[in-house]
Order: structure tokens, then C-alpha cells, then sequence
């Protein structure tokens, strides 16, 4: 299997399936001398870890995802050597799949992986599952250790869910209720319609906004690798993930020149930010926004039609522990994949003049 690596400067390739022994990442390019916050790292895993209790979203599997951290830290700092992090499994219920040995689950990777390698790891997915994402997490937080170093942060949230939007933002509710909506309000009434389609056996999308504050002007390559195009890259690498948007994103195509152009003052100062923080593929020093959309959770508790391995039709009636809706478990791995992008842009960008 290709494709385990994103990153060119700021490398990061992850391991692991979901009822395997454990998953993991291996970092390389990670500058040394940069001061190792391991409970900033432990934090991150925490908010994309399963099973939160009083949260109508989140699956019931309970993992405690501790980060061991296994090589490239020496006396609270970085080597300059690749950084090995392993989260090993401690809760899988394989059992729960052994009706979907044969069977291509709706939504879901089965067929396609089973179409491209004619084997597949049906426990929970194995590879393309959804928990793959914790080892992104890890390598994520080892890219936020190194952007704060540079002034830059990063803040995800969720914008809407099940339908229902965020009427105002406020960054300090994100993580005063269960869906990481910045409406403490709004994220009331998502998660209502999230428990009624819970108890109906289905399931619900979202949207996540994200903002980088303290980029500097002039990242990002200014052909294939633009800042966006990678950014778009990492995002969609996200197996929920469907679509992306920056600024002012799909309704720019209703807006006229005039009104889509971020019109400049002396400082520089932008008067607006319908590009998103980003031109011709750089970085002009302003705040990237950017939103994505996330899909609804396949596994769902209602019979589907499908096929199986033979080319038979057959129903299928999904058990095990899902998420109904991810966007609050979503919301740290968007936060990841866009620190290890801006950690390889900025690294990248340091041969770039002299």
C-alpha cells in the first residue's frame, strides 16, 4: 500500500488498523531543540479519543489512547531524529463484525479496498477506518508544539451539525459542550437532533471551520503545491471529509470582482477575507479560514441493501460502537492535518531566499 506518507520538509507516515495490536506515526524533519510539551501531546489524543460519556455523537468503545512516545525527545527536547509515537489498541470487539466477513458495508471502504488488494481487514475497517486518524493526531500535536514556537495556532471547531448552524462564534465555547460548536446554543439543538437520530438507528453530518492565526506572508509553493492545494490535500485525506472551501469559498462564484476582491490599506491591512488568507497559492499574512464538510457516519443501525464478496444481493444490519455524528471527534484531527501542513510549508519555506 503507497500513499502512508504526507509531507515533504515535515514528513509524517502513519501505521496501524483499527483492531490490530496498535497504531502509530513516525515524524521526520522535525527541527531539534524545540521544548516537548507531552501533556500538550496526551491533551490532543484526549479530544479525539472514543468514548466520551453525556455525548449523543460519540461511539461507546473506550480507549485511553496514551501516546508513547518511543524515540526523537531527549532531556524534554527534540534530537532532530525521527520521533516514533505508538497508541496501542486495548479495547477492540472484533466479534462485532463477524456478520460483515463477506459483506460490503454501505458508506464504507469495503468494496473499493476489497476491489484494489482482493483482501480486506473487515474488523472495523481495518486501515481506512476512522481510528487511523489518532495517529495523525499525534504527529499533529508535535506540529503544533513546533508552530507555537513561530507564534502560529490553530482553532477548528464545529459550524453546523445535523442541519443546525452556529447563530454566533465564540472560540471560548468550543469546548464547553459536547459537539465543539462555537454556540454553546446552537450545539444544544444539534445535539437533540443528534440523540433523535441516534434512538431512529441513523446518523449525521456537519461542517468544521478552521482558522490559523499568526501565518506569515509567503508560504506555500506557487505551482502544485500551493498553501491551499495542500491544505486541500491534507483535509480530503480525512476519509469523512467530502468538500472544502476558503473565504468566501462556493458563493464567490455570485459575487462580482469588486465585491470577492480584498481590497489593501497601508500596514499591509486586508479589508476583507474572502480569499481565506491565501493568493496565487501563498500566504499573505492574514488569518487562513477554511471549512470542510463532513459526511454522515455509514455505520448505521437500520437494514441496508449490499452485496457480498461473490457478487451476491444481500441486507445487512450494521452491530458494534459508532459515532452518529463526528464532527466533535472531527474537530482535533482537522486541527492536526493543518498544523502538519503549515509545520512542511514553513519548514519548506526557509530555503525559499536568503
Amino acid at each position: 500500500m503507497a500513499g502512508n506518507t504526507f509531507g515533504e520538509a515535515f514528513k509524517v507516515t502513519t501505521f496501524g488498523e483499527s483492531h490490530g495490536e496498535g497504531l502509530g506515526c513516525i515524524i521526520d524533519g522535525c527541527p531539534a531543540g524545540i521544548a516537548f510539551d507531552k501533556d500538550f501531546l496526551q491533551l490532543q489524543m484526549d479530544r479525539r479519543k472514543p468514548g466520551a460519556k453525556n455525548n449523543a455523537s460519540v461511539t461507546a468503545r473506550q480507549e485511553s489512547d496514551r501516546a508513547e512516545v518511543l524515540s526523537g525527545i531527549f532531556e524534554g527536547k527534540t534530537t532532530g531524529t525521527p520521533i516514533a509515537i505508538l497508541i496501542r489498541n486495548t479495547n477492540q470487539h472484533s466479534g462485532d463484525y463477524s456478520n460483515i466477513m463477506n459483506t460490503f458495508r454501505p458508506g464504507h471502504a469495503d468494496f473499493t479496498y476489497f476491489e484494489k488488494y482482493g483482501i480486506r481487514d473487515y474488523r472495523g475497517g481495518g486501515r481506512s477506518s476512522g481510528r487511523e486518524t489518532c495517529a495523525r493526531v499525534a504527529a499533529g500535536a508535535v506540529a503544533s508544539i513546533l508552530l507555537h514556537h513561530y507564534g502560529i495556532f490553530i482553532t477548528a471547531y464545529t459550524l453546523a451539525a445535523a442541519g443546525i448552524y452556529c447563530e454566533s462564534i465564540s472560540i471560548d465555547e468550543i469546548e464547553q459542550n459536547s459537539l465543539r460548536a462555537a454556540d454553546n446554543k446552537a450545539a444544544a439543538k444539534m445535539n437533540e437532533k443528534i440523540e433523535q437520530l441516534r434512538r431512529e438507528g441513523n446518523s449525521a453530518g456537519g461542517i468544521i471551520e478552521c482558522i490559523v492565526k499568526g501565518v506569515p506572508s509567503g508560504l506555500g509553493e506557487p505551482v502544485f503545491d500551493k498553501a491551499d492545494a495542500l491544505l486541500a490535500h491534507a483535509m480530503l485525506s480525512v476519509g469523512a471529509v467530502k468538500g472544502i472551501e476558503f473565504g468566501a469559498g462556493f458563493h464567490a462564484s455570485q459575487m462580482t470582482g469588486k465585491e470577492n476582491n480584498d481590497q489593501m490599506r497601508k500596514g499591509p491591512l486586508f479589508l476583507s477575507n474572502n480569499a481565506g488568507g491565501i493568493l496565487g497559492g501563498i500566504t499573505r499574512g492574514d488569518d487562513i479560514v477554511f471549512r470542510v464538510a463532513v459526511k454522515p457516519v455509514p455505520s448505521i443501525f437500520t437494514q441496508q441493501q449490499t452485496i457480498n464478496t461473490d457478487n451476491e444481493d444481500e441486507t445487512i444490519q450494521i452491530a458494534g460502537r459508532h459515532d452518529v455524528c463526528l464532527c466533535p471527534r472531527i474537530v482535533p484531527v482537522i486541527e492536526a492535518m493543518t498544523a502538519i501542513t503549515m509545520a512542511d510549508l514553513l519548514l519548506r519555506n526557509k530555503s525559499a531566499r536568503i
